[in-house]
């Protein structure tokens, strides 16, 4: 009986000293809001940023006097606004990626 407990006692241990070795790398995973500014954006996908949060991201970037503002078929809000003092194209995808028109 107590062979058989310290058996499962260390099998458990060994399962939970496995699992914890095992974090994913940063290279698995996409987060759905990034927080870096991602260098392919804007980037097309499912957008569930409402237009008044898309207005307040565009806005918090550093972007004034933002109309226009539309939601595309790729899913990116695309709007005209201020930066700068200079009139500009901006757009902010699913990821949270604010960028200027080229």
């Amino acid at each position: 009986m107590k062979k058989s407990i310290f058996a499962a006692a260390v099998l458990l241990s060994a399962t939970a000293a496995l699992a914890q070795s095992q974090t994913p790398s940063t290279t698995q995973t996409t987060p759905a809001v990034n927080t870096g500014q991602n260098p392919g954006a804007p980037v097309a996908g499912k957008n569930s940023f409402t237009e008044d949060q898309a207005k307040s991201r565009i806005e918090a970037a550093g972007y004034t006097d933002v109309t226009g503002l539309k939601l595309d078929d790729q899913g990116v809000w695309r709007a005209t606004a201020k930066k700068d003092g200079k009139d500009t194209g901006v757009s902010l995808d699913f990821q949270g990626n604010v960028t200027m028109a080229k």
